[in-house]
């Protein structure tokens, strides 16, 4: 039952426009994360977009350059995990709980959610930096023969960083959930005279 409440909530109205406005603002401040990451990794390997990344996303291509593609497929390949995070941090922390109190907690989320992925991309950067170029990659030559990628190690590189970030969403995600709570709600002046008057009795 409890996970039947979670995928389908009873969400006061009162609370949409809020959570709503909250996973917008997620999704933006993610969307200009992938902009600005997709603008480092191409710098390490333009091959990494020009021969695989512009192929997935051509139906974006606005013929503006290179460099504003591989922006445009940073924002599209991460706003939708930014929105959703920030939902799923709405849903938990605004119900039953101060506007002022939500909102920090919130923001406390989102910072722990954004320090995971920063950290996790570094690790994958430092990872393929530590493999160096001429460690065992046997097993990517299928699809690095396909695509004719000539600077095979950058592009394993950018590989590794792409894919730590999206696991350090995820981890950052589950951090914040399980160590971010709402508080309980504090017992009404009304509600603690009567339960002490029902004690003394």
């Amino acid at each position: 039952m409890w996970l039947i409440r979670f995928l389908v909530p009873h969400i006061r109205l009162a609370d949409l426009p809020l959570m709503f406005s909250i996973a917008v603002l997620g999704g933006l401040i993610a969307g200009g994360y992938g902009i600005a990451h997709d603008q480092v990794t191409y710098s390490i390997s333009p091959e990494y977009f020009t021969k695989m990344k512009f192929d997935q996303f051509h139906h974006a291509n606005f013929g503006w350059g290179d460099r504003v593609f591989a922006g445009t497929i940073g924002f599209l390949a991460t706003w939708w995990a930014g929105m959703l995070a920030a939902w799923l941090l709405a849903r938990r922390l605004i119900p039953n709980q101060p506007r002022q109190v939500a909102l920090r907690q919130i923001g406390l989320g989102i910072g722990c959610i954004f320090v995971c992925v920063i950290l996790f991309g570094l690790g994958g950067y430092l990872y393929g930096l530590w493999r160096g170029p001429d460690a065992d990659y046997s097993h990517w030559q299928g699809l690095l023969r396909v695509l004719e990628i000539d600077d095979q190690w950058a592009f394993i590189r950018v590989a590794y960083i792409h894919n730590a970030g999206y696991m350090g969403v995820l981890l950052g995600l589950i951090v914040a959930l399980a160590l971010i709570r709402p508080r309980k709600p504090h017992p009404t002046p009304v509600e603690t005279s009567d339960s002490a008057a029902s004690a003394s009795f």
